[in-house]
């Protein structure tokens, strides 16, 4: 049971190693920074001897020229084709040909079998780079267990850790897009809005179809509630709401509504009569 006053902390944002996620950037618990970056792809085979060769030359130079730790994930989800259906449901709807209505939704039936018989998958590439702790000179104690360190942010000036990771990992980020477009690969940071979504998708799999986030400009209130202040027992009651008195009911038919108006309504001023003919004019 839950003393009033207490509080219970949320056991989810507990495990998370993720603090917050500001600046377009990643904070973690021990105080360091990530930096995400969504990279393109090329198909490799496609290329001949000679455009290989070159490729591979050139990944070579981008590893050989990294004086810092870089992460690459490759991340495979079913593909999401709910904005794709929505989009030919208004091309269906507007379709003023008969024939040509029919065929957009013949066609939108399809895909909508294909996604749900076969899993669709979609890859992305994502590459990370870190600002660690150590490197911000951010003492972080390790716990009792070997292995492990605290999951308690030490009490620093978050400001003065992201402009200090920002100072660092901008030119790692310029360097490392300077070097994909080398090898014919586009490379983009991803924003704050893009970071949640992409974090939103990895802990809730099962409920990203169709989700489309707001701005995180428009948030009141954090992504993950911070406490429970009372048990369900001991809830204050919700106060009742105000219902006002209906207004007395006329005796007979032939009572004078003005009667039965509260007096404060009645004592309005009399509106003015309008001019008549020749007062502001012949």
């Amino acid at each position: 049971m839950v003393s009033q006053g207490s509080t219970l902390q949320s056991t989810t944002q507990k495990y998370l190693e993720i603090f917050d996620i500001s600046n377009n950037l990643v904070i973690m618990q021990d105080g360091a920074c990530s930096l995400v970056m969504r990279c393109t792809a090329i198909n490799f085979d496609l290329y001949s001897e000679e455009e290989q060769d070159a490729t591979i030359y050139a990944y070579a130079a981008l590893l050989n020229s990294l004086s810092f730790p870089i992460e690459i994930l490759i991340r495979s989800s079913k593909k999401d084709v709910t904005s794709y259906l929505d989009l030919l449901k208004d091309q269906e709807i507007h379709a003023y040909n008969p024939v040509r209505k029919n065929n957009i939704k013949e066609y939108r039936e399809f895909v909508e079998q294909l996604v749900q018989e076969r899993n669709v998958l979609e890859k992305k590439f994502y590459i990370i780079v870190t600002y660690t702790a150590l490197e911000a000179g951010i003492n972080v104690g390790s716990s009792l267990i070997p292995g492990i360190q605290k999951k308690e942010l030490p009490t620093l000036d978050k400001h003065a850790i992201i402009e200090k990771a920002l100072t660092n990992l901008e030119p790692r980020r310029d360097h490392l897009v300077h070097q994909f477009a080398r090898i014919g690969l586009f490379a983009s940071q991803l924003n704050t809005q893009e970071l949640i979504q992409l974090f939103y998708m990895i802990y809730n799999p099962e409920a990203v179809k169709g989700v489309k986030m707001v701005d995180q400009k428009e948030y009141v209130s954090p992504l993950v509630g911070s406490s429970l202040r009372y048990a369900p027992s001991e809830r204050p009651p919700t106060p009742a709401l105000a219902i006002p008195e209906p207004l007395p009911k006329a005796d007979s038919p032939t009572q004078s509504i003005q009667e039965t108006v509260p007096q404060n309504i009645t004592n309005l001023p009399a509106p003015t009569p309008p001019p008549t003919q020749g007062q502001y004019g012949p």
